[in-house]
């Protein structure tokens, strides 16, 4: 069953998108992410899947293509890094308020600005606060592996459609970057035109008698309308954070300590688990993996058993903002990251730990 193969996480996201039945893939070209378009390009799945690999004249103009192929049922997505997904914000807060299905990918490199095109988890808030106007969410999903940047394409997708919503992978620059064996999915056919209209009745396809009563638009003018859409989306939110946290616990069982941390710092966290265990000190990870919806009941459940949580993360202190509205007052919590591209090492994390929780 599947395919094993060694390959970067771009290459692994890429060979997804063709295996999970992918419609169309518009994208453009950005360090550490462009191998995502230059797979596609190679592996040519318009020839064998009739799937549309088009890089854009930007990413803006890639972002509303996304509009427009998710506003008529189809499986699309776009790739890029941070400062690629600030240009498609406005696209993506549309996308949101109209409801359509998409799969985005940020493969984050360090910033503000131009920044650098080492890794970074600095986009934290772009992606689970919204980076865009407006009270909408992204369904955001956080890799920790190579495997997962393949796993978690199918599971975007799958996800975005149940809630016709947007989905984010917020990956970085080493994830995408490095080679790890990939256990590959069986490839999805994809839907033909009558199981597309089947299962996505709300789609423009184009026939004439949808006209009157098919519109894809994020624009209602009056109040009263525009609320009534801002409510179901909430109503909607509400449905996914009761449904859809997703999370890993890591020697966390008899932990008096807890690693928060996800992605590659979450990687880094379960080394330097190793390193404080062989000193005497009892810690496990907690590994959230949706970062929206955010596990906020579980956090505050390890809270009441352990005695403080060192959040780690590759910026100035992201995350660390939800996990102390979960843990509430009952902990001491305190952060530890490393900025502008530099990766933390476990033994850091370790000596972080001992000065800023056991010994502060």
């Amino acid at each position: 069953m599947g395919e094993l193969r060694l390959m970067k996480g771009n290459e692994a996201v890429a060979e997804a998108a063709i295996r999970a039945g992918c419609d169309g893939y518009f994208g453009y070209p950005i360090t550490p992410q462009s191998e995502i378009l230059e797979y596609l390009m190679m592996a040519k799945p318009y020839e064998t899947t009739g799937m549309v690999v088009l890089q854009a004249e930007s990413e803006v103009a890639s972002i509303n293509m996304l509009y427009g192929g998710g506003g008529t049922g189809k499986m699309v997505m776009t790739s890029s890094s941070s400062p690629g997904i600030s240009l498609m914000q406005e696209g993506i807060t549309y996308m949101a308020g109209a409801e359509l299905p998409a799969l985005l990918v940020n493969v984050v490199r360090g910033g503000p600005g131009l920044g650098t095109i080492q890794p970074s988890q600095a986009d934290y808030f772009q992606a689970v606060k919204g980076g865009g106007h407006g009270d909408y969410k992204l369904i955001v999903l956080a890799p920790a592996s190579v495997q997962e940047m393949c796993d978690f394409v199918k599971l975007g997708f799958d996800l975005a459609f149940k809630y016709r919503n947007p989905a984010m992978i917020l990956s970085d620059g080493a994830i995408g970057q490095m080679m790890e064996k990939v256990n590959l999915f069986d490839p999805i056919p994809r839907r033909t035109n009558e199981e597309l209209i089947s299962q996505c009745p709300w789609a423009a396809t184009g026939k004439k008698k949808e006209r009157d009563h098919i519109i894809i638009t994020s624009l209602d003018l009056d109040p009263a309308g525009q609320e009534k859409v801002n409510l179901k989306l909430q109503a909607k939110y509400k449905q996914m954070e009761e449904n859809e946290v997703r999370f890993e616990e890591i020697q966390c069982d008899d932990a008096e300590y807890l690693f928060v941390a996800f992605g590659l710092s979450a990687r880094i966290c379960q080394k330097s688990i190793e390193l404080a265990r062989e000193k005497g000190i009892k810690i496990g990870l907690f590994r959230p993996i949706t970062l929206y919806p955010f596990p906020t009941k579980q956090i505050a459940a390890l809270a009441k058993k352990v005695k403080g949580m060192l959040v780690v993360e590759m910026n100035a202190g992201q995350m660390i903002e939800d996990v102390r509205l979960s843990a509430g007052n009952q902990i001491k919590i305190e952060h530890y990251g490393r900025f502008g591209g530099i990766i933390p090492t476990p033994d850091e994390v370790v000596r972080a730990l001992e000065q800023k929780i056991i010994g502060g």
